[in-house]
């Protein structure tokens, strides 16, 4: 029988449709490859791209040559620039700012084809602390409200170069997705004084069904109301807010896990296209008139990965109700990602 569940963190429902049951093997997608003379993000082909922002590489290194390790690009077509004056105004019942904002590219490493869960875990660390130096770099700029770290893999998730890369997108306004999160979050904790996430962290640990692997600080599972078939979420069991604050034996730790998820998904689904998604706090600056604005953002929100394969297509009927249909159940998704072995 089909069910309609409702996801209170992201406020919106979600149909399970149970009696359609499709298994990972349904969902076989192959990839196309991305086709490029040279790519601009292997060794001795710095020159092809804007000059690094952040890079970690030997101290004996000159900048913007061989011997990096991760590479911290500006985009070369960026969708918002730096440069400029923030500017907000009203078209009569419309809104409009100007397009001030950072685009960068993370370099995952000089391998151009080991992906990210191909990488050692110790190298995963570094790319992680690239996402967090850049997060806390860009912080500094007053224009910016949000920074969204996102990965793109596969040409049919979006990726246009086929070499191992993150990116790094700082806007001027918060997200609309990530804005009925932090209200969600917030709107809990001023009923209950409990993080929403903690607590539904909590019964997806007690009902066990949907966790697809745990340790002693992180957890990932397939969530209650799964908008997409084996849709998966990478949790820290500690509350915290703001991933830009883990130090380093925790970025160790996510690493391990993070690598370990990405295996489970490459194996399960053969390998593939996926969007993955950072969700942490925004930028805590001052706003003109709202000096409570971010006052129970460290004790209310809680920064997670997502992660969504694309191996199925919206179409109409998502785009007109707002409603995802899911054909495998998540509790089934999890029980597929959970008893596969992986080898690291």
């Amino acid at each position: 029988m089909p069910e309609l569940r409702y996801d209170p963190f992201r406020v919106r429902w979600t149909v399970i449709a149970t009696e359609r049951g499709r298994r990972p093997s349904d969902y076989i997608v192959k990839r196309e490859d991305i086709q490029m003379k040279a790519c601009p993000f292997c060794y001795g082909h710095e020159d092809k791209t804007p000059p690094e922002v952040f890079v970690i590489a030997p101290p004996e290194r000159k900048p913007n040559q061989e011997g990096w390790e991760v590479r911290v690009v500006p985009n070369k077509y960026p969708a918002l620039r730096i440069e400029g004056e923030l500017v907000r105004e009203g078209v009569g019942y419309f809104d409009k700012i100007s397009g001030i904002g950072a685009h960068e590219v993370i370099i995952e490493s000089p391998w151009h084809e080991k992906n990210l869960p191909d990488l050692p875990v110790e190298h995963i660390k570094k790319v992680l602390i690239a996402y967090k130096e850049r997060i806390l770099d860009l912080r500094k700029d007053n224009r910016f409200r949000y920074i969204l770290i996102f990965k793109n893999y596969g040409k049919e998730a979006g990726a246009s170069l086929s070499h191992p890369h993150s990116q790094l997108i700082a806007t001027p306004m918060i997200p609309t997705v990530v804005v009925t999160e932090l209200q969600a979050s917030r709107e809990h904790y001023k009923r209950k004084e409990r993080c929403l996430l903690c607590d539904i962290m909590r019964q997806e640990l007690a009902f066990g069904e949907r966790i697809v692997f745990e340790n002693d600080n992180y957890v990932v599972w397939e969530p209650f109301a799964s908008s997409f078939p084996f849709e998966t979420w990478l949790v820290p069991k500690k509350h915290l807010h703001d991933f830009a604050l883990l130090d380093d034996a925790e970025l160790d730790e996510l690493a391990l896990v993070l690598k370990d998820m990405l295996l489970r998904i490459k194996k399960v689904l053969n390998d593939p296209p996926y969007n993955m998604v950072l969700h942490t706090a925004p930028t805590p600056h001052a706003r003109p008139g709202r000096p409570d604005y971010w006052e129970t953002l460290e004790y209310d929100y809680h920064w997670h990965i997502e992660l969504i394969p694309r191996i199925t297509k919206i179409a109409g009927f998502e785009w007109g109700s707002g409603l995802y249909i899911n054909p495998t159940p998540p509790e089934e998704a999890a029980r597929y990602l959970k008893e596969v072995d992986i080898e690291f």
